[in-house]
């Protein structure tokens, strides 16, 4: 067993997971593979997200411990299939990121964070192989909406995007005329998708995470459902028994109750 006083070691760290891996070590980390860890992967990311949102330092530790488990396996897995290290992936990261920072770890000069985002796009752009779409990075596996910020992000920093953010607003309301002139469920569909797109465009222009917005907005609004829930027990009414009216006239109350 390790020394207690050593658990804040890394290289502790990867031998604990080199010995949980190891013949005589835990049934079911043995077990794993990268394919079956991908839902704790998944998982661990929005324990992590979660954590971020309700803003308790502790949890957010252990939360970034459990994500950190889940790298330090699928390296584990990687060393094991002789095809990489824990210490090739900080390698990596660790030139990667001194090369797209020469602001501050080489010689190069910037102005400002606009600057920055500048030189960041043509460095990663010279990583790529030749003939690499631009957004060929940009793993298809996100959520949508973080995907379609994601993308059109990278393109602005090429700059093809609207001049004034105002412009995108209007097309907003092109995009919804659409949806109502759709002749079909179809292209009502199609239509659907080009009004989140353009959205999330206005989302990014107006520097709001879109992914995380809509969360937010989710989660106020299961808090005041929930509150109507409660204010239906306490009074003894059926909730489904209620005019429009009258479960509208609940949730303003849940509204001033619930922000």
């Amino acid at each position: 067993m390790p020394e207690e006083e050593n658990l804040d070691s890394f290289a502790v760290l990867k031998e604990i997971i080199a010995r949980l891996r190891g013949p005589n070590g835990c049934p079911w980390d043995r077990k794993q593979t990268h394919a079956s860890l991908k839902p704790y992967l998944v998982e661990e990311c929005y324990e992590v997200l979660r954590a971020l949102e309700e803003g308790t330092p502790q949890k957010l530790c252990e939360e970034l411990g459990d994500l950190l488990l889940q790298i330090m396996l699928h390296a584990q897995i990687a060393a094991e299939a002789g095809q990489f290290s824990i210490d090739d992936v900080a390698q990596g990261i660790s030139s990667k990121l001194v090369h797209r920072h020469p602001h501050v770890l080489g010689g190069h000069k910037v102005e400002d964070a606009g600057e920055v985002e500048l030189n960041w796009e043509a460095l990663k752009q010279e990583e790529r192989t030749e003939g690499e779409s631009l957004l060929s990075g940009v793993p298809e596996q996100m959520p949508a909406l973080a995907y379609s910020q994601s993308v059109q992000r990278r393109v602005a920093g090429v700059g093809f995007d609207w001049e004034k953010v105002e412009e995108i607003i209007d097309k907003l309301a092109e995009e919804v005329a659409e949806i109502k002139q759709a002749p079909d469920q179809q292209e009502r569909a199609k239509e659907f998708g080009d009004l989140l797109f353009t959205l999330a465009n206005v989302a990014r222009r107006l520097d709001v995470d879109l992914e995380m917005a809509l969360r937010s907005a989710n989660q106020r609004f299961c808090r005041r459902f929930a509150y109507m829930e409660q204010l239906c027990r306490d009074r003894g009414i059926n909730f489904a028994g209620l005019s429009l009216d009258e479960q509208n006239a609940l949730w303003e109350e849940a509204k001033r109750a619930c922000h």
